[in-house]
């Protein structure tokens, strides 16, 4: 098996006392050698596989392409998007999970120097599936980073129109997991844009994990992000997040010369 549940089960038992939302912080989430296989199988980042965001709130590549995923990234994403894991997570926080198999927003992310990720909030309704979006399990898989290479994971309080205070600041070291509800105004982000050498990449794997519509389940299917604080009063900026958030707007943002862009 890929995962050790051991350990991971005993994290599980945090979640509910993260704050400032709930969430837990897992190490050593794959045993090691797969770990190491799924970092080396990730595509140059000059490659044109990647689906490239690079504006004042994003700068990022990522792809969710089930034909592009070498041997164990396949079999281990299948694993994750499996019913049988969402039944264990299901288990675990006594919510029924629903698998997103179509990697909406998942699969490989990686961030170059520079990378950037605003605060923000996810989406809450699925476009095609119409559930809503509960558990988000990201796993850090660059053996490089070092802590002084920035690329932080942060966890921010807030409502639901933006973030307030950052409360939790997480390293995106190797093999660490981050696992969090997506329901109770979780905005979350890159604390500082990634300032690591030329030939290392911040490289993570994402999946997300549905539930049907809560009573009280916002209606928005678009991310909404945050200015940073030099950004705040920023017109450029404040228009880029309003499109952004748009559901027919937000084409705006990605143009397919961007898409298909290959600057770093």
């Amino acid at each position: 098996m890929f995962i050790d549940f051991k350990n991971l089960s005993q994290n599980l038992k945090n979640f509910k006392k993260g704050e400032p939302f709930h969430h837990c912080v897992i190490d050593n989430f794959f045993h090691k050698d797969i770990a190491r296989k799924l970092s080396k199988e990730f595509p140059a980042y000059d490659s044109k596989e990647w689906y490239v965001y690079k504006n004042a709130i994003e700068n990022k590549k990522a792809s969710n392409n089930w034909n592009l995923f070498p041997e164990i990234t396949y079999k281990v994403l299948t694993y994750l998007s499996s019913q049988e894991f969402a039944s264990y997570l299901s288990e675990s926080f006594n919510k029924k999970l629903y698998p997103d198999i179509g990697l909406h927003g998942g699969g490989w992310h990686i961030h170059s120097n520079g990378g950037n990720l605003n605060p923000h909030l996810d989406y809450s309704i699925h476009p095609k599936l119409r559930l809503q979006r509960k558990i988000n399990l990201i796993i850090y898989l660059s053996e490089l980073m070092t802590k002084d290479m920035g690329g932080e994971f942060g966890l921010w309080s807030g409502d639901s129109n933006a973030p307030n205070d950052l409360a939790k600041t997480v390293q995106p070291l190797f093999n660490r997991a981050v696992i969090f509800d997506t329901t109770q105004n979780s905005w979350h982000g890159m604390v500082n844009p990634v300032t690591c050498p030329s030939d290392v990449y911040r490289q993570s794997m994402a999946v997300y994990y549905l539930c049907d519509l809560e009573d009280n389940a916002d209606s928005h299917e678009r991310a909404l992000f945050a200015p940073r604080d030099n950004q705040k009063g920023d017109e450029d900026v404040e228009n880029l997040i309003e499109k952004r958030y748009g559901i027919q707007s937000s084409h705006e943002v990605y143009r397919d010369d961007e898409i298909n862009s290959n600057d770093s």
